[in-house]
């Protein structure tokens, strides 16, 4: 592969030469090659001229390409690296690019491809006005012959063997087939018009030549460009103002870049807004850095891949090292990840998960716990022992219940990852924890569905003595959601139990519940108790299915494996969320209660009592009347629950003495 090296005297030359890019042989002087750097691998570009292969002029004409592509630097000009020069051969080795008529091909119709191209030619153009305005030059070569594409996409204006001073006479082109790029002004020969024209009216001109080839192909001669073929009617009009055969007539390349970004304008769009933000990034403020990157997630949808990996990462990256960003660069810096390699992941994005979770700002760990599915599997498990779950767990003790929350439910894909002291002491004692002593039913809730999620990755010793104690006493929590999701546990993980402990320790707790005052709770119970005793039975029967019953009770790394894990997983997602954001006090509706409070004799409520908390059970609901000081008969809170329903009685009015049956009417409003 790099025998075209070997063959050349220049052993000292820091760069490998590869592979040909074959593209444009007959539109340049110069024969591309993949290169790469000697002991970094670093992939470059070389452009290489034979001097055998040319004249005295052409090789001239190389010589002054090197130094113009070695003296310029801007960002949209292609970036000189190294050369060498010898009397046989001229090597000049640039920044890794790909010539546009290869990148062109592989453009569509579609809205990504559409957006890449007005990207690149206000690029192009950029790089034009820069040349022409500031440097006072002309390129006197551009077609797509001289634009290449770097790895983030940006368009590189390269191809400087014909640079002149703007107000001189251009050299004379040497290769036929760039005869067709020739302005009218010059094609009856060098000496051209001696009128002034302005000095961006050459390069405008090829600007032209440009858009037509990038949408239509290679321009086959100057009078086909006036017909736009495949070109965006939005783009026309300055299409046709560039290649207008009156030089004068012309628009400058910054002239351009103006119309274009007017509304309407080809150039006006979210991507080249994108891009344009990310170029000025460094002297945004923070309002403006962080609205940039919260909109950023939605809008890459339709950016280059590329783009994104090359162009937009590395500047997220910045921002998370480099200012405080915080919590707004990751979603779209894990929509980047996607499109990342396993090597490359671990490279540019672990590092920055694992500082993350040091921080101490709410809203940056909790985005990252509602997305740790996204980045788990890239994380080796040494990282996650040592970096991530030592700061992780201090959720737990969170004051602020979302946090707690979330840090239970990302244990669901922390947990496959935890050596054996963190997953079955660690997490179990907090675990253990949150299920006795956490305020938040919810909470209490989602440990227990966590918890039975990741009991196949428990150790079956630590496994036998956990799991029946944790589904049990969940069965006793005073919020019902809690006990159902004990039962079903109990239900999902029963391959982990002995047959004995089915019937000793499982099923007489489960009976109890038949009684529950929940119906949903009730129902459940009764299913997983028909389970358990028809499993029993079975056994009974024929006492040889012990050993297969018994399979997955020592069994380490196990997963749950019965039909009741889907839909043990579909209640979790849908059932306990919802009850944990649900308000849990929805006030009544006021004025019916004042009215029945006047009309049942209010003239009764002066007196100071004291309501002490009594429970009240009735047939389709539960009022607890909490212990509160009350001033004219005004009870200042109290909680009822009609079913799954919760509200607030505030500020009733209430009739002393006062029936269990009339308080009854009052929650319901039926008073």
């Amino acid at each position: 592969m790099w025998s075209f090296f070997s063959r050349h005297p220049t052993k000292d030359f820091g760069y490998e030469i590869g592979d040909p890019v074959h593209c444009v042989e007959d539109k340049s002087l110069w024969r591309l090659h993949n290169g790469k750097k000697k002991g970094t691998e670093q992939d470059v570009s070389v452009f290489v001229f034979e001097v055998k292969g040319g004249n005295d002029a052409q090789l001239e004409t190389a010589k002054a390409s090197v130094k113009r592509t070695k003296t310029l630097r801007h960002p949209n000009i292609l970036q000189y690296i190294d050369s060498l020069e010898t009397d046989k051969i001229i090597y000049l080795v640039t920044e890794y690019v790909e010539p546009l008529v290869l990148e062109v091909k592989s453009f569509g119709k579609d809205e990504e491809s559409k957006l890449a191209i007005s990207w690149g030619l206000f690029q192009v153009a950029k790089g034009l006005a820069f040349l022409t305005d500031d440097c006072g030059l002309s390129h006197n070569n551009i077609c797509s012959a001289s634009v290449f594409v770097d790895k983030a996409g940006q368009w590189k204006i390269a191809g400087f063997d014909y640079m002149c001073p703007a107000t001189d006479v251009p050299p004379v082109k040497t290769l036929p087939a760039l005869d067709a790029y020739t302005p009218p002004e010059l094609s009856g020969g060098a000496s051209g018009s001696q009128n002034p024209v302005p000095k961006w009216s050459r390069d405008s001109f090829g600007m032209g030549c440009l858009i037509w080839e990038v949408f239509n192909g290679p321009l086959p001669n100057t009078s086909s460009l006036q017909r736009p073929g495949k070109i965006p009617k939005n783009l026309v009009p300055l299409s046709n103002l560039l290649v207008n055969p009156n030089p004068s007539s012309r628009i400058s390349p910054a002239k351009f870049i103006t119309k274009g970004r007017s509304h309407g304008g080809f150039l006006k769009n979210s991507f080249v807004d994108t891009m344009l933000f990310v170029d000025e990034i460094q002297i945004k403020d923070t309002t403006e850095k962080n609205r940039f990157f919260t909109g950023l997630t939605s809008l890459m949808d339709n950016f280059p891949a590329n783009v994104c990996k090359y162009r937009i990462l590395p500047q997220l990256l910045n921002a998370f090292e480099f200012s405080d960003a915080g919590s707004t660069i990751l979603a779209p810096l894990f929509k980047i990840g996607k499109l990342l390699s396993e090597e490359e992941y671990r490279q540019k994005i672990v590092p920055c998960i694992v500082k993350l979770f040091s921080s101490k700002d709410r809203a940056t760990r909790g985005r990252l716990l509602q997305q740790v599915d996204q980045f788990i599997e890239h994380l080796d498990s040494d990282i996650v022992n040592q970096e991530v779950f030592p700061n992780v767990i201090q959720g737990f003790h969170d004051t602020n219940p979302t946090i707690r929350e979330q840090t239970v439910k990302a244990m669901v894909y922390i947990a496959p990852k935890l050596n054996y002291r963190n997953l079955n002491e660690e997490l179990m004692k907090h675990f253990a924890r949150l299920q006795q002593k956490d305020d938040q039913g919810g909470i209490r809730t989602n440990t227990t569905v966590c918890l039975g999620k990741i009991a196949c990755y428990l150790d079956p010793q630590v496994r036998q003595k956990v799991l029946i104690y944790a589904f049990t006493r969940s069965m006793r929590d005073p919020f019902h959601p809690s006990r159902m999701a004990g039962v079903l546990a109990l239900s999902a993980t029963q391959g982990y139990f002995t047959l004995r402990d089915c019937a000793v320790k499982v099923l007489p707790v489960l009976c109890s519940l038949t009684m529950d005052p929940e119906r949903s709770v009730r129902d459940q119970a009764f299913k997983a108790i028909k389970g358990f005793l028809g499993k029993l039975e079975k056994v009974s029967e024929d006492p040889s299915l012990i050993e297969q019953m018994e399979a997955d009770v020592n069994a380490a790394g196990s997963s749950v494996h019965s039909s009741m894990a889907a839909s043990w997983a579909g209640w979790a997602v849908s059932s306990l969320t919802s009850h944990l954001n649900r308000p849990l006090l929805k006030p009544l509706h006021q004025p019916r209660i004042q009215r029945w409070a006047h009309n049942k004799g209010c003239h009764r409520m002066h007196h100071h009592r004291t309501v002490h908390r009594r429970i009240f059970q009735l047939k389709m609901f539960q009022v607890a009347l909490h212990r509160t000081q009350t001033t004219s008969g005004r009870i200042r809170s109290g909680v009822a629950w009609r079913r799954n329903h919760p509200c607030q009685v505030a500020m009733t009015r209430l009739p002393l003495p006062c029936s269990l049956k009339m308080v009854g009417k009052i929650v319901t409003g039926k008073a």
